[in-house]
């Protein structure tokens, strides 16, 4: 027997909003068709009509579950550097707590009607929640290592970490051009050509980045202070970071993580290397370590797909991406409809999700997400209600 869920108004992403509309859903959750007021009307019975808008369920592009212990623990606006110091100092713990924390923080998504997720993994911690979550998880497992002499040993370490998430599906990837070497990128890269596998990284979160490849100066050279690395070796590219790392990849579908501070000369840059690129914004975890947001007009202008993320909770109050919206929508004005796309159907496709996930489609379980506008589509309140 069909079940009607009816809203003020339907968004159902791949076609136009209808207002006073129901969706149609079968007991498994998935979509037999969108109603008008006029077909609701002729079915000929009542249905319950909640004061609201209906969306698909939310797609977390980024995140990093194993840190959800780390909660409050690193202070705001300490500049991109002192916060990696900080996660390298602090992200150990009782392995009860920490498995703790990831149930915790997967039940909170899932509450906060996220339905898939991108996530960041250094070690297999993770899997046993992955395994028994309603969330779909795709996990991205970094590599990293600056020294190029590191870079075979880095990727054998690696490759069994993912042989260990089998059969979930993981893909090994860049943690970012600071910490990576040229030959780690190219091993990465291989290994993704062969199962035409997604690539994720972390891009210009900070003008140190740009800084240390351009003329190698910059508060990353305090970073590798810190860690006790020679990079004696290393040449400045005379470049910003995004064009002397971005040819490694050649045209594996990428995402780009956070781009704080990303160009238009970068972007045009990026467009021309790889037509197979997402960039995904991560607003609340920009203002949580740098204060600052990418030009999310110009990203915009330029016409990339864009995806939404939430970075972990040590570098964000929580992990909900109607929450990333209402950052986005106050303090860059974008539409709704524009963010609805970013939140959904973008992270699905790049996710590789979307037969099933992204848009409230006929033959699709994309889940059904209830939440709250203003007449005129601002978004009142980061609170969840999921239908299904």
């Amino acid at each position: 027997m069909l079940k009607y869920f009816s809203a003020d108004w339907i968004f159902p992403v791949a076609s136009a909003p209808v207002k006073n509309g129901a969706v149609a859903v079968r007991p498994d959750g998935e979509i037999v068709g969108i109603l008008t007021e006029e077909e609701i009307a002729n079915l000929g019975q009542d249905i319950i009509k909640n004061k609201g808008a209906i969306v698909p369920g939310f797609i977390n592009a980024h995140c990093h579950l194993e840190l959800s212990h780390m909660l409050g623990q690193i202070p705001e606006q300490t500049g991109l550097v002192e916060f990696v110091q900080s996660i390298i100092k602090s992200r150990q713990g009782d392995a009860e707590q920490i498995k703790a924390a990831m149930y915790d923080a997967d039940q909170k998504m899932f509450e906060n009607g996220i339905v898939a997720v991108g996530d960041i993994s250094n070690q297999v911690f993770s899997k046993e929640i992955k395994e028994n979550s309603n969330i779909h998880y795709h996990t991205f497992i970094e590599a990293m290592g600056f020294n190029p002499e590191r870079a075979a040993a880095i990727m054998d370490y690696v490759k069994e970490i993912k042989q260990d998430f089998e059969p979930l599906p993981a893909s090994i990837v860049p943690h970012a051009p600071y910490s990576v070497s040229p030959e780690l990128f190219e091993r990465i890269r291989e290994e993704a050509a062969k199962d035409n596998a997604l690539i994720s990284v972390h891009n210009q979160e900070t003008n140190n980045e740009n800084a240390f490849f351009e003329n190698k100066t910059g508060g990353f050279l305090e970073l590798y202070k810190f860690l006790g690395l020679d990079i004696s070796f290393f040449e400045p590219t005379n470049k910003t970071s995004l064009q002397s790392w971005l040819p490694y990849i050649k045209e594996q579908k990428t995402l780009l993580v956070h781009n704080t501070v990303s160009s238009k000369a970068d972007i045009t840059f990026a467009k021309a290397q790889n037509p197979n690129l997402y960039w995904c914004l991560c607003p609340q975890a920009n203002l949580y370590i740098e204060n600052a947001l990418p030009d999310v007009g110009l990203l915009i202008n330029e016409k990339v797909k864009i995806t939404l993320g939430t970075d972990s909770l040590a570098s964000n109050h929580q992990l909900n991406i109607l929450s990333e919206m209402i950052t986005l929508q106050q303090h860059k004005q974008v539409d709704f409809e524009k963010l609805l796309s970013w939140a959904t159907i973008n992270g699905a496709e790049f996710l590789a999700v979307d037969q099933q996930l992204g848009t409230i489609e006929a033959g699709k379980k994309p889940g059904l997400n209830l939440i709250q506008l203003s007449a005129d589509f601002i978004i009142e309140s980061d609170q969840v209600r999921k239908l299904i």
